[in-house]
Parts: structure tokens; sequence; C-alpha cells
């Protein structure tokens, strides 16, 4: 590690001109407003959500239910189970939820419906009213709130922060390059609702103690007055590489005048979302839990594949009847292609596709890229080519929209692949992976995954290895339910593959 000793001179750094911009914005709300604004929107919303909601339910009820059901006792039940499920979303903090990422966001989602049924059935037992309930009106309202919520309260937060009222403004307190990656990864997961309005950088020098503890207050002064003027209450410092006694006391410093203090540690590429702290006695240390490690997890994620293969491929038979139709009619021969790849543990499989490509398509790459190296360069980077010539006019339809993919069902429900995962490599393709490998292939590689979602082709290939590594040390269900969720919206907008 690097020798630094005290501190010499904090300097405001901009970015992107990030003070300028923060207090430009169409929205200028006195700070406190704001952050009551925000969340009282938010729970606004989750009224009116409910409300519509429950009004459904009571519908399917009047059409499908036995028995009547007035309008008073319908009443009656929805009240307190608004309240309460109000109550519990606010009790985890998700009002408004800053600093919460999606998987988290959904966790606690489903917490507080699963503890507003409870409560509901307590009640329920307690005051002998389980015969004047009515079961299918529970049932359709509880659905409803769990799959229309989420994406629903994502638009809202969306629509805030086009108007300028989503997110709180944060200073980041660095050392040279941390605070610019800090401030580009805010900025690209806004939904964090951390807007960085001042980048501090702490530039290390030798000094002896008593200067070094001099310079700190000082310099802090700076941030402080800053952070009273813009109405911040929360600090983030990225200074993974700093000595331990020197954060120690800068942030004992920053403690006196903000709320809430944020550490990035030197811990990348080891921490996930089931990190725990615990207390060894006054020592702080990290539990990581790797939950694809637990065969229940392998267990649990196997059967919810299985659900949606069969459920879905039920669905969409007949559009996979078409697309086989129209790659027969195009170009003849087979309609699917076939293509080893490396499965779990390194088993090579058969990874089944519709054919977007002419026959003799590998023989023809290789010839391409002896002959132009442009071509070759930017299959070396990105292990796909943008105007690949190869491709059919059916072909290129299929992989804008990535349907050329629905074939891998089969490979799912062989338990071949997975619904979600690594991406499927190709066994050429296991000396770049490098020492990582062995990691991305503990699990089945899927249908869809992070890479995917984060950028499609337009990633590098060590960035998806990176971006798969990631998702195997942070896999829950959580996870595959939003990456699947932003699935179908990145197709909906027409990021497909190339």
């Amino acid at each position: 590690m690097e020798q630094r000793s005290a501190t010499a001179v904090l300097i405001p750094t901009k970015y992107e001109n990030l003070h300028e911009t923060y207090a430009s914005r169409t929205t200028r709300l006195n700070p406190v407003w704001k952050r009551r604004l925000v969340p009282t929107v938010l729970i606004l919303w989750d009224v009116l959500l409910a409300l519509m909601i429950w009004d459904a339910a009571y519908v399917l009820q009047a059409i499908w239910g036995r028995g009547e059901l007035s309008g008073g006792v319908a009443i009656a039940t929805m009240v307190p189970i608004v309240a309460v499920w109000i109550g519990s979303r606010a009790l985890l903090g998700l009002y408004p939820g800053y600093g919460m990422d999606s998987v988290e966001g959904l966790r606690r989602h489903v917490y507080a419906l699963l503890a507003t049924l409870a409560v509901v059935a307590i009640f329920a037992l307690g005051f002998q009213l389980e015969n004047k309930l009515s079961r299918l009106l529970l049932i359709s309202a509880f659905l409803g709130l769990l799959i229309l919520a989420p994406p629903l309260q994502y638009f809202v937060r969306q629509g805030m922060k086009k108007v300028g009222l989503w997110g709180k403004p944060v200073v980041i307190l660095s050392h040279r390059d941390a605070g610019t990656d800090i401030t580009s990864l805010l900025k690209q997961n806004w939904e964090l609702g951390y807007d960085p309005v001042a980048v501090f950088d702490f530039r290390l020098g030798g000094e002896d103690e008593s200067s070094e503890s001099m310079h700190h207050q000082k310099v802090l002064e700076g941030v402080v007055e800053l952070a009273r003027e813009k109405g911040v209450d929360t600090a983030i410092f990225a200074m993974p590489h700093t000595r331990r006694e020197q954060l120690a006391r800068l942030v004992g410093l920053a403690s006196i005048n903000f709320k809430h203090v944020v550490i990035i540690p030197n811990l990348s590429g080891v921490t996930n979302s089931a990190v725990a702290a615990k207390n060894f006695a006054g020592t702080f240390a990290v539990e990581i839990k790797y939950n694809l490690l637990d065969p229940w997890a392998l267990r649990v994620k196997r059967v919810i594949d299985l659900l949606g293969t069969v459920i879905g491929g039920a669905l969409i038979l007949p559009l996979l009847a078409t697309l086989a139709l129209l790659v027969h009619l195009e170009s003849g021969g087979p309609v699917f292609y076939r293509d080893r790849r490396m499965g779990r543990d390194g088993k090579l499989f058969s990874c089944l596709k519709f054919r977007t490509m002419v026959s003799d398509a590998e023989t023809l790459l290789q010839r391409m890229l002896t002959e132009d190296a442009g071509m070759r360069e930017e299959y070396f980077r990105y292990h796909k080519l943008r105007d690949d010539p190869r491709v059919t006019r059916v072909g290129r339809f299929l992989r804008k929209t990535s349907l050329d993919e629905l074939p891998q069902l089969w490979n799912v429900l062989k338990g071949e692949m997975s619904l979600t995962g690594p991406r499927p490599y190709l066994p050429r393709e296991s000396e770049e992976i490098g020492i990582t490998q062995g990691e991305i292939l503990r699990v089945p590689p899927g249908m869809t995954g992070p890479w995917q979602v984060a950028g499609r082709n337009e990633t590098f290939f060590s960035d998806r290895v990176r971006m798969d590594a990631y998702y195997v040390r942070d896999w829950s269900v959580w996870l595959d339910i939003v990456l699947m969720a932003r699935t179908v919206q990145t197709l909906m907008r027409g990021r497909g593959a190339y």
C-alpha cells in the first residue's frame, strides 16, 4: 500500500459542473420541503394505486365471487389493509428509499406485503371475521400490489427525477480518481437517489499528527459550509486505499455535521448484497454469504426455471411456430442453429437458437477476419460484428428483438441453462475469461443476465465477464426477478442484439 501521512489541502473539483447543474434545476425548493415532498408524493401514489387495485379486485369479486359483498364491507376491509401496507413500507424505509437498489427495494416490497397479510390474518382470526372476508378479493388485491407496484413506482420516481424532485444532495470526499468513479456510478444508477453536488479531493502529504488534525478540521469546514448551503445531510467517503487511522479520524470529524456517513471500503469484487455487518467485541467485521453455494438456493432457482419455462413456453408456442416458418421460407435449410457452449462446471452442451445466418457462416467469418483488419479488431473487442454480412434479413430482425434465443427454453427445460445467469460462453473463449471462469461456471448459463440489460453488445468482453462474476456472487431470487423485468424493458426499447 502506498505510504501516506496526514492531509494537506481539501480541493473541490468539478465533475460535469455538478454544483451548477444542481442549482439550475427547474425545481428550486427549500431542501427541507423537498425532503418532505418526495415521501409524501410516493405515499399518495401508493394509496391511489392501492385504491385502484382494490376497486378492480371488487369488480372481480362481483363477477366471479361466491355470494355478494357489500360496498361497506369492502371499504371497511380496504382502509385498514392499505394503512397497514403503507405503514409497513414506511417502517422498511421505502419512503423515499434513497440508497436502496432495485433488488433491495423489491425484497422490502415483498416483505411489506407479507407483513400486511400476516396482520390481516391475525386480525381476522382474533375477531372471528374469516368468514366475512372475501378470499378472492384479498388474493386479487395482494397479487395486484405484488406485481404492479414495483414497475409503477419506478415510473413515478423517474417522473420526479425529470422535474428535479427525486434524489437528495450528497458530497463526496475522495482521493485521486475515486470520487470521479463514484460520481459516474451514482449518475448511472440514478434510482439510488444520491445526487452528488460536489466532489472534494483530499491531496495527502506528509504532516505531523497535530498539523494533520488541524488541517482535517480546516478543510472539513469547507465541506460543512457547502452542506449547510445545499441542505446536504449525507457524506460519502471514497478513499478505499486510505490508512484506517486516517479514515477513522476523518469520519469522526464528518459525523459531527452529517446525519449519514457512507464509507466505500476497499472490497471491490468481494462484497455483495447479502453482506452483513458484524460486531466482534468492538471490532468491525463483514460477513459475506454466497447464496449459490447453498443447495436449497439452487433448487429454488431450478423450480422457478421450470415454472417459467412451462408456462411461458405454452403461451408463446404460436409465436415460435411462426418464427420457425419465417426462417425456413427465407433461406431454407435447418430452422435451428446448435452451437457448443460451456455450461455448469464447464460441461459442453448444444445451445439452441433460431438460425439467423447463412449456412457456411463460420467459414465466411474466418475469411473476413483474415482479410479485414478493422473487422478483426471489432470482433476481438466485442466478439460480435455490428454489420455482419452473414446475417439474413429475418435473422437481423430476430437478433434485434432477441427472439432468436427463444428456443433456448428447451435448454432450460433440460437443465442445461437457466432463465437468468451468466452468458453461455464459447469453448474458445475459455482462456480469455481467465481465473474468473471457475466462479462463473459454478452455475448454468442464462437466457438473459446482467450484461444483456446493462449494455447489450456495446459492452466489452472483459466487462461481460466482470458482470457475470458479480451475478454469481450477488445472486438472489430478487436479483433474478429484477433482471427478467429489465430484460423486457430493454427489448421494448429496441436495444436488442446485432
